[in-house]
């Protein structure tokens, strides 16, 4: 199998992607499947690409892990998988959190320093995102305190 930095580098691959996100249903319900799927000619709709060339895409992606596939007789639905992007965001967080640590120290110095209630939003997000299993719950609380309306 393919190494998941090397599936994610290729752009029409990242379309693919990002396109399955955004037709995914957020809430996760039972019986959401039919939402949350694309057709290989929906896909190609999508990003104007040979049928052919998303379908040697989607195989790849496929591989990877990173989209499953529903079959319907003749057609084929794809559905973005999320765990194996969760490798990816292991490897990304230590750089995002030293590139927000240093924009805060910056933001301090310049006398723009966080809010009180801003700091303690970052710190709930920058703790959840260390247990990405709680990141959900913690920006739906933060959501519903209105903690964006303060800033």
């Amino acid at each position: 199998m393919a190494d998941i930095f090397t599936v994610v580098a290729d752009s029409a691959r990242r379309d693919i992607l990002r396109i399955l996100l955004e037709r995914a249903d957020p809430a996760g319900e039972p019986g959401s499947a039919g939402r949350s799927e694309l057709s290989v000619s929906d896909i190609v709709g999508h990003l104007g690409l040979s049928q052919p060339t998303v379908s040697k895409h989607l195989k790849v992606l496929r591989e990877a892990g990173l989209v499953t596939v529903r079959e319907d007789g003749q057609h084929r639905f794809y559905r973005l998988e999320y765990s194996p992007l969760e490798e990816i965001e292991d490897w990304l967080i230590p750089f995002l959190s030293v590139d927000f640590d240093q924009a805060v120290k910056t933001a301090d110095l310049e006398g723009e320093g966080l809010k009180d209630e801003q700091r303690a939003f970052a710190s709930a997000i920058g703790k959840a995102f260390a247990d990405a299993s709680q990141m959900s719950q913690v920006v739906k609380d933060a959501t519903a305190k209105k903690w964006r309306r303060n800033g």
